[in-house]
């Protein structure tokens, strides 16, 4: 194998694929990318067993195909540090050589048959999604997704399609997010993608990308990008049943004005206490210390005597900083029980801290 490329074409590739690659074994195959030349392409693969990336370019002079891998991180620190213009990659003797003028570097490499295989999309059952819907969905659910969690399915959100729409859900026990989008679908499928799947998913793809799925894996195929994810195997809660069927009051909030006043409070103390009066709502720090933060907006709220709810301050900012419009809803029942955020297709279940 030997190439010449083009110091900011590599260089993107290898910081793409630099969240999939094994980081603290520098022994494991993992830590290295695949370079495949072939098919007048230069084909990158970078896995953790977990996720995949494939990145494949045409913007490459080839001088002679073959494969080849190499510690992804070294290889890109090394490419970091040289200067902009054509790099020369050349596979000799087991040995990948990296020169550029009188610049020259190698790095040991392993059998690249080796190498984990990756799912093919060819074949499979697809998921027809507008791409857009599917990252601004992701984006939303993202922030309530648990990380830590003994019960691996809530370490990812829910892909739960139906016939006349698909639902994304994700908790992390104080909270539930859901979002809702209008989509005809031929097949019902409930799927859970893993936190850091989603993350990636949505630095790689903006639009035209193409879902296709089996019974481990999720695939994302687009111009430039196959992505997989292995599926989380287990049970999501039934989120519907989370939902509250009955609201007692709904109010409609200035976006800007609600994260200001809490941000306020977040210098003090990350739990808030809210207290809606007739014409004004209060904000109020929740702190052992003698300390203490409070302000307040002017707004009718239509309540004849006070209702107080306490919250995390970044379960409400999560949700806040997720929507696009200047206005939101909030549904309340009683101080103790569970409230709803919305805005359009987007719903987040709050429980309250207990006063």
């Amino acid at each position: 194998m030997k190439i010449t490329v083009q110091k900011s074409i590599i260089e993107n590739i290898l910081v793409h694929v630099q969240p999939f690659l094994e980081k603290k074994d520098a022994s494991q195959i993992t830590s290295h990318v695949l370079i495949d030349v072939s098919n007048s392409k230069l084909n990158v693969k970078a896995t953790d067993y977990e996720i995949g990336l494939f990145v494949s370019t045409d913007k490459v002079n080839i001088i002679g195909n073959g494969t080849v891998t190499a510690n992804g991180k070294k290889l890109l620190d090394i490419v970091r540090i040289l200067k902009d213009g054509d790099i020369n990659l050349e596979l000799k003797s087991d040995t990948l050589y990296i020169s550029q003028s009188h610049s020259n570097f190698k790095l040991p490499t392993f059998s690249h048959s080796e190498f984990p295989s990756f799912p093919a999309y060819e074949g499979k059952p697809r998921i027809l999604i507008n791409s857009h819907s599917l990252i601004d969905s992701l984006k939303k659910i993202t922030p309530s997704i648990d990380s830590n969690s003994p019960k691996f399915e809530l370490n990812g959100a829910l892909i739960d399609i139906k016939e006349s729409g698909i639902n994304f859900a994700s908790t992390d026990t104080r909270r539930l997010a859901v979002v809702n989008i209008e989509n005809q679908n031929s097949n019902e499928l409930s799927i859970i993608i893993p936190k850091k799947a989603i993350v990636e998913i949505q630095k790689l793809f903006f639009d035209n990308l193409e879902l296709y799925y089996d019974d481990t894996s999720l695939i994302i195929h687009s111009e430039q990008y196959t992505f997989f994810t292995k599926l989380i195997n287990g049970k999501f809660p039934e989120y519907s049943r989370i939902i509250p069927k009955e609201i007692s009051k709904t109010l409609t909030l200035p976006k800007a004005i609600m994260i200001e006043s809490i941000k306020q409070i977040t210098t003090i103390s990350s739990d808030v206490k809210i207290t809606f009066l007739n014409n004004t709502i209060t904000f109020e720090s929740l702190s052992d210390d003698n300390i203490e933060a409070k302000t307040e907006i002017d707004y009718e709220t239509g309540f004849s005597s006070p209702f107080v709810i306490a919250i995390n301050s970044k379960h409400l900012l999560d949700f806040l900083n997720s929507i696009n419009s200047s206005e939101f809803n909030i549904g309340l029942n009683e101080s103790n029980l569970p409230f709803v955020l919305s805005e359009g297709n987007f719903k987040t279940v709050v429980m309250p801290i207990v006063i």
